[in-house]
């Protein structure tokens, strides 16, 4: 059995120095109301409680001239007493958030290898390298415009036993206009955001394209900052960014399978699940989001793996211990999603 997971850590970055040593001490870390002590001490029971082979790590800490994401996570992993003795990273980010792969060299070989074609200062229209310019008609005026990452997905030749996968963590573009509070320049911010987050979810399908024709056992897993009617945005696209890398149109062989994004896009209620928690401050209250997802290929939805969002308010065993409970709260505003894939 391989469990795999998607972890999105609030600015996981701030609990390090530039040296990659960890800021335990009592000053305030960048979760409202935490401490950068508490907020490590919570991370430790979680990560140690997924007891994960591999595990995809959304807004890890930096990597620049100055800071190494795959040095503050090993020594982070070492001081957790994890299995995960290794780190892996690709593409650096244009923000402080990298995507990172942490895991067990005992049960996993992994190496980053993108795919796709370099492309120059006017980029391509079909399967670049993610750290390369996607063309893309964004706002249907006919001119295609350049499209960027801001956090390039992580792609990666992963290697279980006689097994192989191809990894793809994702964390794509942010639809929420933060900081607006005129609400023409929101609504005018937000269009664009979605169109951009929308753009990203394209050009990870043509990757996913790429990869089901070559016959790939694949895993996207990762933050989409998308679901489905997540917001009233999706209806002037006609699709959810969840919907397009999934390919929801598509033949059953050509789509990916994720649980909970069945479950939301088959609910006539509008019920689905959450895997983060946001404070809603003008309703004094939070609310529940199904952001985090792990999407497999046809063939190792063939092998039956369980799904689990560790959250610890929905589920029960998570909920009857009230120390991991607490630990998965103070952690971040995202909770864990683990996938155990059966291997023959």
């Amino acid at each position: 059995m391989l469990r795999l997971a998607t972890y999105n850590v609030e600015w996981f970055n701030a609990l390090f120095d530039d040296d990659g040593q960890m800021l335990a001490d009592d000053a305030p870390s960048a979760r409202y109301g935490v401490t950068r002590r508490d907020q490590l001490a919570a991370l430790r029971v979680v990560f140690r409680a997924l007891d994960a082979d591999g595990i995809m790590v959304i807004e890890a800490p930096d990597t620049g001239s100055k800071r190494s994401a795959t040095l503050a996570l090993q020594r982070f992993s070492a001081w957790a007493g994890l299995r995960l003795r290794r780190c892996v990273t690709g593409f650096v980010s244009d923000t402080e958030q990298e995507i990172a792969f942490l895991y067990d060299p005992d049960r996993l070989t992994v190496r980053h290898d993108p795919l796709g074609e370099a492309a120059g200062h006017h980029g391509m229209a079909d399967r670049p390298r993610f750290d390369s310019i996607l063309r893309y008609d964004l706002d249907q005026d006919g001119v295609a415009e350049p499209i960027r990452f801001s956090k390039p997905p992580l792609e990666l030749a992963v290697t279980a036993g006689l097994h192989h996968l191809r990894l793809i963590g994702v964390h794509a573009k942010s639809k929420s206009a933060h900081g607006i509070s005129n609400p023409h320049a929101f609504r005018r911010i937000s269009i664009a955001n979605r169109r951009k987050q929308l753009a990203e979810c394209l050009w990870l399908r043509q990757r996913v394209d790429m990869h089901l024709d070559a016959g790939d056992s694949l895993v996207v897993l990762g933050d989409l900052n998308d679901g489905p009617g997540l917001d009233e945005y999706e209806k002037l696209f006609g699709h959810s960014g969840v919907e397009v890398v999934l390919g929801a149109d598509a033949p059953p062989d050509r789509r990916l399978y994720d649980p909970h994004a069945a479950m939301a896009l088959s609910s006539k209620l509008g019920i689905a699940p959450a895997t983060a928690r946001f404070w809603l401050g003008p309703e004094k209250r939070y609310f529940g989001a199904l952001l985090d997802f792990i999407m497999v290929s046809p063939d190792l939805v063939a092998k039956r793996p369980q799904w689990r969002i560790w959250h610890p308010m929905d589920d029960p065993l998570i909920l009857a211990d009230p120390v991991l409970a607490q630990a998965i709260l103070t952690a971040s505003d995202h909770f864990p999603v683990t996938m155990d894939l059966p291997l023959d």
